[in-house]
């Protein structure tokens, strides 16, 4: 009877020593789900695609891209969110995960998420005409300061991504986030088109949206919101707020999981993410777009979300739009 009972817990501790090698080698083993927020043909939507397509190769198994459109970016971000934490179902979240729940939309935030990795970060640049009296950053605030309200700006529409930029950084240099007022457009560029014909003096975007104008010199960039020089435009000064800490402001793109993702599935998929980023297709991918490349590992990606998420709050307090 005891010699039974030893070979059957031998036997149960032999499976249990097995069984987790098992399970981590065997993942994934069925196609699995990639939900994009934003609609096909998108710069989420083209990042969502050549990582899909990375993983497929390194997964060995398909990875099928489902566009969940919606609610100004709500509907995708909660299918993510609310799926089972299996391994089978991933997302692409965005920068407006930091921005709905404070707009009212939705109670997410970052920390509804296993993060697995930022992969994409465009930076936030301030820009003037270049026949604009305003040469620095720092004109700029002495010319918003003298007279608040006065200058206008543009780039996007109210509460925008570009717009809670340009606010975050009045806010931090002490003055009212309205102190250049907004002119809601429909995007960068005809931001820029404004701007060019005088109807705004500042435009608040990224850089690559502003290549032509830049390389054309009609356009000025101030200001860049990042921790590290531009690619392209190396010489665009950077932003290091009062107690000396450089910023990230801008737009970006990172994937994750449901909460609650196994660590075994979680550390694989946190692996090949950092794989694909460092390779050879996702860089030239980023560089053939004019796409900022920024990683992140998941406990640091955690970190970036819950700082963004403070820090729009602020922003969009200053600007009247935070619920």
């Amino acid at each position: 009877m005891k010699r039974r009972q030893s070979i059957a817990a031998l036997g149960a501790a032999a499976t249990a020593m097995v069984l987790p090698r098992l399970t981590h080698a065997a993942y994934p083993e069925r196609p699995i789900t990639m939900i994009v927020p934003w609609g096909a043909g998108g710069g989420t939507d083209a990042v969502a695609r050549i990582v899909a397509a990375e993983l497929e190769k390194e997964l060995k198994q398909p990875i099928n891209v489902v566009n969940r459109t919606g609610g100004s970016g709500v509907v995708g971000h909660q299918a993510i969110a609310s799926a089972a934490p299996d391994g089978y179902t991933l997302g692409i979240i965005t920068v407006e995960i930091g921005m709905m729940r404070h707009a009212g939309l939705t109670q997410l935030s970052g920390a509804d998420y296993t993060p697995l990795a930022l992969m994409n970060f465009d930076a936030n640049a301030i820009f003037v005409r270049t026949d604009s009296p305003i040469k620095s950053a720092k004109e700029l605030l002495d010319a918003a300061k003298a007279a608040p309200g006065k200058l206008k700006a543009s780039g996007t529409g109210q509460g925008g991504i570009w717009h809670l930029g340009l606010a975050q950084w009045l806010v931090d240099n002490k003055l009212p986030g309205n102190a250049i007022a907004w002119v809601p457009s429909q995007g960068a560029a005809p931001g820029l088109q404004d701007l060019l014909a005088g109807g705004v003096d500042v435009v608040s975007c990224s850089l690559p949206e502003a290549r032509s104008l830049i390389e054309a010199d009609k356009a000025r960039p101030l200001l860049l919101l990042s921790s590290r020089p531009d690619g392209i435009f190396p010489k665009v000064p950077l932003y290091t707020d009062a107690s000396g800490k450089m910023w990230n402001a801008g737009a970006w793109r990172g994937f994750a999981a449901p909460k609650g993702l196994p660590n075994d599935m979680t550390d694989r998929l946190a692996a090949t993410l950092k794989k694909i980023y460092d390779g050879k297709a996702y860089q030239d991918f980023l560089a053939s777009r004019g796409f900022g490349a920024l990683y992140a590992d998941r406990a640091d990606f955690g970190k970036f979300m819950a700082e963004k998420d403070a820090s729009f709050q602020v922003a969009m307090k200053a600007v009247g739009i935070a619920k």
